[in-house]
């Protein structure tokens, strides 16, 4: 094992650049010194800049979010990670290995074994069965038949599929499917889950059923996920931490808090500015120092913890007439929390 995956670093992306087109050599050197932008490339060399200098890190359990609007690159990026696209420059390093180097049989080992990935259109095949779906990355690899059937049951019943194994994929709905294709990627238990916009085509009940799913398996099975997607909120739910990108560029990576709170630039602030903010305050970015204004709270009295969001500490203040008070994991009072706190964060948050 090597030591970036000791330290639990599981994906390494260095410097990744894609360039599309004839010229691909050309205008990787020009951006590189001139730092040309997406309209320049192709105006100049009849070239696409699909990724820019992208560089970041994805340690092991972690959900990391890339996001952006159509054509900023964030697919394109997920298919170097498994190198359906290769590089005009830059290093991939996946559970410590240079994807790049490894030749066509390594590279098939390490998508069948090590990679899951979910589409948002999942391609089942129509003449197999939801069980025979779930049971090809598996049959692939030569696994024993009867060990082929017991893992995909079991993975068809963690989606909570139990009892449309026979069914055919054209008997299922849409959200159905999508856990069908969820289930195929589990199957194999593998250390990275990549994920392209899996629940963008679903209605928004579905959409946050299977989005309540995934959340709960990652909780249980510890997965690494790289999680595409479209939609602020979505990003937001899902992410431990979220890139945002912009003409192929990583403008901003950080938690929810961090980008809608503390906005790299103006691109960022603009796309962040219509989120409802009140669902990322807590009380610890709410609250202020104790005793400020002679208002110290009871250290016996209702209290609420540094990380308890908006609407718990809203409901705990209403029926309690002074101040709570906000304890760490210690339990010792490190502010105070009141009413008239709570409008200010909502006044905050609406101007």
């Amino acid at each position: 094992m090597s030591g970036a995956e000791d330290d639990g670093v599981v994906v390494a992306v260095r410097n990744l650049w894609k360039i599309f087109g004839a010229r691909e050599a050309e205008a990787l050197i020009a951006v590189s010194r001139e730092g040309l932008g997406k309209a320049e490339v192709l105006a100049r060399y009849g070239c696409v800049l699909g990724v820019a200098d992208v560089s970041f890190e994805v340690r092991r359990g972690e959900t990391f979010c890339i996001m952006g609007l159509s054509g900023s690159g964030k697919s394109t990026v997920l298919r170097h990670l498994n190198r359906l696209i290769r590089p005009s420059a830059g290093a991939v390093t996946m559970l410590g290995e240079d994807v790049m180097a490894l030749s066509e049989a390594a590279l098939r080992r390490l998508r069948a074994t090590r990679i899951g990935m979910v589409f948002q259109h999942m391609a089942l095949m129509p003449h197999w069965t939801v069980r025979e779906n779930v049971m090809f990355p598996l049959a692939v690899q030569k696994i024993a038949r009867p060990e082929v059937w017991r893992t995909a049951q079991h993975a068809l019943s963690l989606v909570n599929l139990d009892g449309y194994e026979d069914h055919a994929p054209a008997q299922l709905s849409g959200g159905m499917k999508q856990r069908v294709g969820l289930a195929r990627a589990l199957a194999s238990d593998p250390a990275v889950l990549l994920m392209d916009e899996p629940f963008s085509a679903l209605d928004p009940l579905i959409r946050r059923q299977l989005q309540d799913l995934f959340l709960a398996l990652s909780r249980q099975l510890r997965k690494t996920a790289v999680f595409i997607t479209h939609d602020l909120d979505e990003a937001i739910r899902m992410g431990d931490r979220i890139a945002i990108m912009k003409d192929g560029r990583m403008v901003q990576v950080g938690t929810a808090s961090e980008i809608v709170f503390r906005p790299a630039d103006g691109y960022v602030a603009d796309f962040v500015k219509d989120l409802a903010r009140t669902k990322l305050l807590t009380a610890e970015t709410m609250m202020r120092p104790p005793g400020a204004d002679g208002g110290a709270p009871d250290p016996a009295a209702a209290a609420i913890g540094l990380d308890a969001n908006f609407d718990e500490a809203a409901r705990l203040a209403i029926g309690h007439p002074g101040p709570l008070a906000v304890k760490n994991a210690s339990g010792d009072v490190v502010g105070q929390l009141g009413k008239d706190d709570l409008l200010r964060a909502i006044v905050s948050d609406a101007a």
